[in-house]
């Protein structure tokens, strides 16, 4: 009998899942938000106020929310994943009705104690979903056209009701997330090829639609394309956003101002400085060092994820860590690409570091599932 043989034996069957847990991932997510935590202190000039205290109760509930989830068999998730769907889609037609406006958006729905976002919701059910769909779904009819369609209905329903809010940004994760569940699963390059094309048409239609009667998006998202081909046409206006954030990296250099000695945070021509725009104050305090190394955490977290994943016998368990692995990757990729001026403005917050409630309590319960399926993996 080997020591970890011996050791899971005599501890206690309760606490015996604890040996378990992907301690990598769990030690790295407290890394992560540990410097969200001192990000926030710094943007408020050195205060728990009012951004560091609040993120800091919503990451301790979203930890004991991560630890409930993990212990909770993968089996019982696997079973679920069809009910979160359809919760998160009723949601999502119910913004329409009951939701809360805020900045030009009409997006939350209010339960008093929290501001739900429920297409934040369906970013996790649209994995599980998938996840499910492909683990009942016979290897053989992953390609077939009637089979492919399926999933495509799934991805596309809550891609077009977030669009209709407006929350471009969410719609995008969506439906880019849902693609990647499509490629890791096994559906043929071909189908890929045909979106892209597709997506290149679209792209062509949405821009010819503009100023017309029959425009496809809001003026501002417009105005969000035009910052992001030439900010420097309007640096007061649209563009005055993206300007700032450059300002900021670039006057970071190697090592960073130090520690609360940003000037363009400290002096409020960084926008959002505690929100989609937080990575520009970490870079201009700490430099590309810091950049690099907040980098660093994220991609190890992801290569402990794709680690579990490849080591998991259990198909569904290996799709859903893949999975919710790429929605974590997309939230920190599209974010960084923002505000460096790679990609348009489109309000994705930095994981685990920027301000919020929906988008940390989602990643939590993310983390979570990809802990359960790691802890009840066959062994």
């Amino acid at each position: 009998m080997s020591y970890l043989e011996y050791t899971v034996k005599t501890v206690p069957s309760g606490f015996r899942k604890l040996l378990f847990f992907n301690w990598p991932v769990l030690i790295l997510i407290c890394a992560v938000a540990s410097i969200g935590f001192l990000m926030l202190y710094s943007v408020a000039g050195g205060s728990f106020q009012p951004w560091a205290e609040p993120q800091m109760e919503r990451f301790a509930f979203g930890f004991a929310v991560m630890l409930g989830i993990a212990l909770v068999p993968i089996w019982f998730w696997r079973n679920m994943a069809g009910l979160a769907y359809l919760v998160s889609l009723v949601l999502l037609v119910a913004v329409e009705f009951i939701g809360e406006v805020g900045m030009g958006a009409q997006r939350w729905i209010d339960l008093g104690f929290l501001q739900l976002q429920p297409s934040e919701l369906m970013k996790i059910a649209l994995v599980m979903m998938l996840a499910a769909y492909y683990d009942w779904l016979d290897l053989r009819r992953t390609s077939h056209p009637f089979w492919v369609l399926i999933p495509v209905i799934l991805i596309l329903l809550p891609t077009l009701l977030t669009i209709k809010q407006p929350d471009l940004g969410t719609a995008i994760l969506l439906l880019t997330g849902g693609g990647i569940m499509m490629f890791l699963a096994g559906v043929h390059w071909i189908y890929f090829a045909i979106v892209i094309g597709l997506a290149v048409s679209a792209v062509s239609l949405v821009l010819s639609s503009r100023g017309t009667d029959w425009q496809l998006l809001k003026d501002y998202q417009f105005r969000r394309i035009d910052t992001f081909l030439d900010p420097a046409n309007d640096p007061l206006g649209a563009g005055y956003h993206i300007t700032q954030s450059k300002i900021a990296l670039g006057s970071g250099g190697w090592t960073g101002r130090g520690f609360m000695q940003g000037t363009q945070s400290r002096l409020n021509f960084l926008p959002e400085k505690h929100t989609d725009f937080i990575f520009t104050t970490l870079a201009e305090e700490f430099g590309f060092t810091g950049a690099t190394a907040l980098l660093l955490l994220y991609m190890l977290i992801l290569l402990f994820c794709a680690i579990s994943a490849y080591n998991n016998r259990d198909r569904f368990s290996s799709l859903l860590t893949l999975g919710l692995s790429a929605t974590f990757f997309l939230f920190f990729a599209v974010n960084m690409s923002m505000v460096m001026g790679l990609a348009p403005v489109v309000g994705v917050p930095l994981p685990l570091v920027s301000y919020g409630g929906s988008a940390m309590m989602v990643l939590m319960v993310g983390f979570g599932l990809i802990q359960s399926a790691h802890i009840h993996k066959p062994r």
